[in-house]
């Protein structure tokens, strides 16, 4: 029964080592790869001073035989035919000499080399399957946000996505005599994080804000349009590219995910960009008075998915 349980822990490790091994044998051939080449770089370069040697024996050799058909004494002996005999032999013994000195470091460099390749080829065939489960999530996502939107409407999916709850705010106003007055005025406060989809917040945290909402309006509509040029002369924007324009930080996921501009084909999305400009309320942080909320603008952007392998 022990032998049994020793067994059972000892076979439960060994799986998970080859599982380890094998979860990292990308990076383990990679840098492997890179090892051998360093390593059979170094081999051929000791090796070359070896090679010196076997060149001025070469040399030697191959000053005889035209010493030999320079002689007029050997011209009856020793014809062109015998000449071009000898150095084509003097030419191979040297080859061989320097194939076997450089064998060790050449086959040490292919197969340096071939790790690298593998593991390329594994790391390729990884990300090619991570594309499809995404594209596969994508589509469910989008095809479940349109029965949100057929059942419950266009208001109820943009309050779900972005967590919006709708609230009655009392506010402070000041009128013209300089009185002060209590009113209510209906917002949706947001409890987004910024990190759920791919809508940003676009605030005083981002470079490109001037703290003018009419402005920032205007901005973003003008970097709409010019994102939508540039989509239909480069066919393809990737998300990051439109967080920098407003000095969002940018995500690994926007450097994979963007729009692409195709209107031939059935698969290309919406064939342009959209910047859906959202003005919420968002709780102030530290601050618990009852002005504790600031305007901001949420922007939801409506990229077309995973647009990496279809470029």
């Amino acid at each position: 029964m022990k032998n049994s349980k020793i067994l059972t822990t000892l076979s439960g490790r060994i799986s998970k080592i080859g599982f380890g091994l094998k979860k990292h044998s990308p990076e383990i051939l990679v840098v492997t790869g890179i090892v051998g080449v360093v390593a059979s770089t170094v081999l051929a370069c000791k090796e070359t001073t070896k090679a010196e040697a076997i060149l001025d024996e070469a040399k030697k050799d191959l000053d005889k035989v035209h010493k030999c058909a320079e002689d007029e004494k050997l011209k009856e002996k020793y014809s062109e035919q015998d000449k071009k005999k000898d150095l084509a032999i003097v030419y191979a013994k040297t080859g061989i000499k320097l194939f076997k000195l450089y064998a060790p470091s050449i086959i040490f460099m292919s197969l340096s080399i071939t790790s690298i390749l593998v593991g390329h080829n594994i790391l390729r065939k990884r990300n090619l399957a991570l594309a499809t489960a995404y594209a596969t999530v994508d589509k469910s996502f989008k095809e479940y946000r349109n029965r949100v939107k057929e059942k419950f409407g266009e208001e109820v999916d943009r309050e779900l996505k972005h967590n919006l709850k709708a609230k009655v705010l009392e506010k402070t106003e000041t009128d013209e005599d300089g009185n002060e007055k209590t009113v209510l005025e209906n917002a949706d406060i947001s409890e987004y994080d910024g990190h759920s989809s791919y809508a940003r917040f676009f605030d005083e945290h981002c470079s490109q804000w001037y703290g003018d909402r009419d402005y920032a309006e205007m901005y973003v509509r003008g970097q709409e349009s010019y994102f939508n040029n540039l989509l239909k002369l480069d066919g393809f924007v990737f998300l990051n590219d439109v967080y920098d324009i407003f000095g969002i930080p940018k995500s690994k996921e926007g450097q994979v995910v963007g729009w692409r501009y195709d209107p031939e084909s059935n698969d290309s999305g919406d064939n342009r960009i959209i910047f859906d400009m959202n003005w919420v309320k968002r709780a102030k942080s530290g601050n618990n008075g009852a002005n504790r909320y600031e305007d901001v603008m949420l922007i939801d952007f409506n990229v077309d998915g995973y647009i990496w392998d279809k470029i």
